[in-house]
């Protein structure tokens, strides 16, 4: 129930739909912190904890708040283009665009655009769609993007629905942890089953100085 109201079964049916699409994603930043945190042997709720913490940066479960400001900067559709042309003079970061996975468009966008269509038609087109819908058209057309392989991803249109159903953008990494913890859980159970199951140690290459001179103390700045 959101803002006192029993949600439509479509309603219900477009939400079950986006849980269902941050469920499980392979070795992502939070699900890896929580195998790192639950490989030393500590419990559950730890590894859950540590990966909720990973999950609220705004470069993993707060991508869809950050689309949704930027939305918010950009103010109107005609503007975009202008605003383009500041993120490829290297001023600001296009959110909800490109993926460490996926280096086309993202499957899960495609679904979730449609889902939000979908959920506009019962609460109200909102206005932040158009200027959406622009930044995507226009970087989908420029040589700059499209070489970079900077498509949209899942988080582009799941601020916009959310946000239409009405919940706070506070609530939005919730939205996320909810279906998320499924599989960070099913990761646990992996590990668990694993009769070789080891401590997670990733290795560093150390790309410093090979020799440097010693300075005494007294001599340093």
């Amino acid at each position: 129930m959101v803002n006192g109201k029993v949600p439509s079964p479509r309603m219900r049916e477009a939400f079950d739909i986006s849980l269902v699409l941050y469920t499980e994603h392979e070795l992502n930043a939070s699900t890896f912190s929580a195998r790192v945190t639950v490989s030393t042997l500590s419990d559950i709720y730890s590894g859950i904890v540590a990966a909720i913490g990973t999950l609220k940066g705004p470069l993993h479960g707060g991508a869809n708040e950050e689309v949704l400001r930027m939305l918010d900067e950009i103010g109107s559709k005609d503007k975009v283009p202008a605003y383009i042309e500041q993120i490829k003079a290297g001023h600001g970061k296009l959110m909800g665009f490109g993926h460490r996975v996926y280096k086309n468009y993202d499957p899960r966008a495609r679904i979730i655009k449609q889902v939000a269509e979908e959920v506009f038609e019962v609460t109200g087109r909102n206005p932040k769609l158009d200027i959406a819908l622009e930044l995507e058209r226009i970087a989908l057309e420029d040589d700059f993007f499209v070489k970079r392989k900077l498509y949209p991803n899942v988080d582009f249109y799941t601020g916009l629905i959310y946000q239409s159903m009405g919940f706070p953008m506070t609530m939005f990494p919730v939205l996320f942890a909810i279906p998320r913890t499924s599989g960070w859980i099913a990761q646990w159970e992996e590990m668990l089953l694993d009769p070789e199951q080891k401590i997670s140690r990733p290795r560093q290459v150390y790309l410093g100085a090979d020799l440097r001179g010693y300075v005494p103390l007294e001599n340093r700045k």
